[in-house]
């Protein structure tokens, strides 16, 4: 049995996302462009939910289809990303999402992790000591 993961502790950082959620809505697709191949690429934004919070979550091109608004879906291998400001699940390349037959009574739309500001894609870096390559300053007391 793999680990289930609630919507309400994902973080930024979060990857090897896997979840149970209900989908509460479900934007028509539109078409964007690729910044990566410069191809043309169906998009459309869900906001998925579960009793801790709920979540934007994007799908693109054959996975579109799978899933309606009022479904009930298992998302697998999902990682999170800041998009504009904003925590957003994503599915990527190894990322997979079906439809479960698994029973979710009220969900919590209240806590959306998706209107809040967080930190930006880089956040902050993590100070681990000098750098390779760098010259060591020394004091003039230890010369």
């Amino acid at each position: 049995m793999e680990r289930l993961d609630k919507i309400g502790n994902l973080t930024p950082h979060s990857r090897g996302v896997n979840l149970v959620a209900k989908v509460v809505s479900k934007s028509e697709p539109r078409s964007v462009g690729s910044q990566y191949d410069q191809t043309r690429h169906q998009l459309s934004d869900l906001l998925i939910a579960d009793d801790t919070g709920a979540i934007s979550m994007v799908l693109w091109d054959e996975n579109i289809p799978k899933v309606n608004a009022g479904d009930t879906i298992k998302v697998s291998n999902a990682f999170v990303k800041i998009f504009r400001g904003k925590m957003q699940l994503n599915l990527g390349r190894y990322g997979k999402i079906e439809i479960s037959d698994e029973s979710i009574g009220e969900v919590n739309t209240e806590n959306n992790l998706s209107e809040k500001e967080s930190f930006r894609q880089g956040g902050f870096r993590r100070f681990s000591g000098p750098r390779r390559g760098r010259t060591q300053f020394r004091s003039r007391q230890e010369e």
